[in-house]
């Protein structure tokens, strides 16, 4: 795998939902339960796929009838809250940790580029005591800076890092990280996604190690 990184790994972006943490039934069941309160029925696959890659403003009026996109703001602080409801649900994706402390300690830069809100990404990074490894931190509520799948979180983190793109690598499950990544001209690492091409594709985290060990251990 040094081939992909001829010059050596110098920055991994990581995507957060599916990635840093394994959330898709929490979110499933946030979703749901809005749903529900308005006697709507659960998502179809096409939804729960959708919401999944967006921003939790975009999956809402995604699944939501337009006449009830005035009533988003209420159901979610009031009815289904989903720092009181669902973040005790989420759990860390097995392995993450340790490939973190790795990445670290061969003095690989980390940042995370997310559709989460920053908020909501601190509070991940809060309750799982994740080091402060992670700089830049792109959200989707970012200022100056599009949610995924435009290439501007990633653009932004490797202008930060003064690093070219061929020495990073995104990590991330979704078809929007792919096409951040792929605009910016970063190799990307599908994780935990066999239908998701990319330049290295694994399905846990110590797969991704041994794929990365030749390029940081250099």
């Amino acid at each position: 795998m040094s081939a992909l990184f001829p010059q050596g790994l110098g920055g991994v972006i990581f995507d957060c939902d599916g990635v840093i943490i394994d959330s898709r039934p929490a979110n499933g069941l946030y979703y749901n339960r809005i749903l529900a309160h308005f006697g709507l029925p659960p998502m179809t696959a096409e939804q729960e796929h959708y919401s999944f890659m967006a921003t939790a403003r975009q999956a809402l009026e995604h699944i939501l009838p337009e006449e009830l996109h005035g009533q988003i703001d209420y159901v979610t602080s009031e009815v289904v809250n989903y720092r009181r409801d669902i973040l005790p649900l989420l759990r860390l994706c097995d392995g993450f940790r340790e490939t973190v402390e790795w990445l670290h300690a061969h003095g690989v830069r980390m940042a995370v580029d997310t559709n989460r809100t920053g908020i909501g990404l601190q509070t991940v990074l809060d309750i799982f005591g994740l080091p402060p490894y992670f700089n830049p931190v792109v959200a989707a509520d970012t200022p100056g800076i599009l949610p995924k799948p435009s290439p501007q979180g990633p653009e932004h983190i490797l202008a930060v890092w003064n690093m070219p793109p061929e020495r990073a690598l995104f990590v991330g499950d979704s078809s929007h990280d792919g096409k951040a990544a792929g605009a910016a001209g970063i190799p990307f690492a599908s994780f935990g996604n066999e239908d998701l091409a990319g330049d290295i594709v694994v399905m846990d985290y110590a797969a991704l190690r041994a794929a990365l060990t030749d390029s940081v251990e250099q």
